[in-house]
Order: structure tokens, then C-alpha cells, then sequence
């Protein structure tokens, strides 16, 4: 048992070896030997539970995208509105994103680069179900404007990876007026005026 533990943490390490170093220096600029240095581990270790750094990045990716989906979820049941439904998923991504920032970064470089590869994107947005299921009743009830679901997310989801990334540095902190302020205006971005 301890055996299979210590495999778990050499595991967990490298996997939050890559997120800090890939948030820090991109991707690019984070060779393996770094991920083991960081790791704590000998550099063929690596070899044992990913077959290369596109498999490394690729299932951190995966990983990380579960955990946040899992997050944003957890609360949501469709029994609820459109409208309600969206704010409660809403504030539990931006919740998510404030609370977690180190993953959520890395899931917004993720998102803008082309290192993660088709399969894993894919399984990634297999994740966001549950809202994309949302938007189609939206859609269908006539509540969210028929666009597509890339747009819905760029304008509604998509801004508060910016809001995160100038809290982090310091240039604006979200207090719960802003918060509130920012699902207005991502509410009013998707939704269908009558």
C-alpha cells in the first residue's frame, strides 16, 4: 500500500510541477528535466507514467479539466431555469477559477495554444456537458440567442479568465460588485431580449 502511495504522489508531483512551470515559463520553456527537478523525481521517472511531454501535458490537461467541470457542477440539476441554471454554473466557474488560479491558468494557456492535442481538447470540452446541454434548451425555449456554443462561451465564460489573470497581478480586485457585475453582463451577452 505504501508502495502504490508513493507512486501516486510522484505522479501528483509531476503533474503539479507541470502546471506551475507551464503557467511560469509557457510551454515551451518547460523542458522535462525541469518538470523532474521540480518533481523531485529522476527524469526517467517521468517515462513511467506518461509516454512524452505532449502525453504529460495533454492528461494534466484532462485532469485538470475534470476537477474544475467536477467544481463547476457540483450544485447544478436541471430542474432549474435557463437563467438560474447559467448563474449558479456561472458563479461556481468564476468561484473555481478566483479559488484555484494556479489550475485555472493553466487551463486558460491550454485553451490558446496548440499543444494540446485534438483528442484531449475534445475529451476536455466532453467535460462541459451539463452547460452545453443548458445552452441547447436555452436555445430551444427560445431564452439564449441560437449562436454557437464557441461564441456563447467566448463572450459569457471566457472574460472571467481575463478578470482572474488582472486580479493575479494585481491590477483589479473582484469584490462581490464586480462579481455580480461581470455575470450581468455575461448573462446579457447570451441571452435573448424580448
Amino acid at each position: 500500500m505504501a508502495k502504490l502511495q508513493k507512486s501516486i504522489d510522484k505522479r501528483n508531483a509531476l503533474v503539479t510541477a507541470t502546471i506551475e512551470l507551464v503557467n511560469n515559463s509557457g510551454f515551451h520553456a518547460t523542458p522535462m528535466s525541469k518538470i523532474a527537478k521540480m518533481a523531485n523525481v529522476s527524469p526517467a521517472t517521468i517515462y513511467i507514467y506518461f509516454e512524452n511531454k505532449q502525453d504529460l501535458v495533454n492528461k494534466t490537461y484532462i485532469e485538470v479539466k475534470a476537477k474544475y467541470t467536477k467544481y463547476a457542477f457540483a450544485t447544478y440539476n436541471t430542474t432549474l431555469s435557463v437563467e438560474e441554471g447559467f448563474e449558479l454554473i456561472w458563479k461556481r466557474i468564476a468561484d473555481y477559477k478566483l479559488k484555484e488560479c494556479e489550475n485555472a491558468m493553466f487551463l486558460a494557456q491550454c485553451d490558446n495554444t496548440p499543444m494540446i492535442d485534438e483528442t484531449s481538447r475534445q475529451e476536455g470540452i466532453k467535460h462541459l456537458q451539463p452547460l452545453l446541454d443548458l445552452w441547447d434548451r436555452g436555445k430551444t425555449e427560445g431564452v439564449i440567442k441560437p449562436m454557437s456554443n464557441y461564441l456563447l462561451y467566448a463572450y459569457s465564460i471566457n472574460p472571467l479568465s481575463f478578470l482572474m489573470m488582472s486580479q493575479k497581478r494585481g491590477a483589479f480586485t473582484l469584490d462581490k460588485t464586480h462579481l455580480e457585475d461581470a455575470y450581468q453582463s455575461a448573462w446579457t451577452s447570451i441571452k435573448v431580449f424580448k
